[in-house]
């Protein structure tokens, strides 16, 4: 008898349970600050993104989307912020497990094609899933305790 492994039992229950981002999303200012603090930014074609492991251990991935004012008046952020979640909403199954990823749009995201809009996501997904694999293969050194002067 062919059992499926752990993984595949995990991908298909993230797959049924989420057709849509509504428990995958970062709502506290305390962890947009906490995931800020714990990575780097990234740059791409029409947007910034960072990506943070996930502190507690949380029911899945979680993503966050940020849209300050320099990006236009509200209709204009409300805008860029609808496509890039239903861009999401399309691969919510790529995002990495384990992690928290944030994106910055650039006001370019206005004109973009939603088809070239889509592909870079998933692109962006794809670097953060292999960069999420790296970090959890890589084995975390203890603190070094702290310096004092004599």
């Amino acid at each position: 008898m062919n059992t499926p492994s752990n993984t595949d039992q995990r991908q298909a229950r993230r797959t049924s349970q989420r057709q849509s981002l509504t428990g995958a999303r970062l709502q506290k200012h305390a962890d947009y600050q906490r995931a800020y603090a714990a990575s780097r930014k990234r740059q791409s074609a029409s947007m910034s993104w960072f990506l943070a492991p996930q502190q507690p251990a949380l029911d899945g991935p979680r993503v966050g989307l940020t849209a300050g004012k320099v990006l236009g008046k509200a209709h204009e952020r409300n805008r860029i912020k609808r496509r890039l979640r239903e861009a999401l909403r399309r691969h919510v199954d790529l995002l990495p497990e384990g992690c928290d990823l944030i994106f910055h749009p650039r006001r370019s995201l206005l004109t973009l094609e939603f088809a070239k809009l889509e592909a870079e996501i998933v692109r962006i997904l794809q670097q953060a899933n292999a960069e999420a694999k790296r970090t959890k293969a890589r084995p975390t050194a203890p603190p070094s305790p702290p310096v004092t002067a004599l």
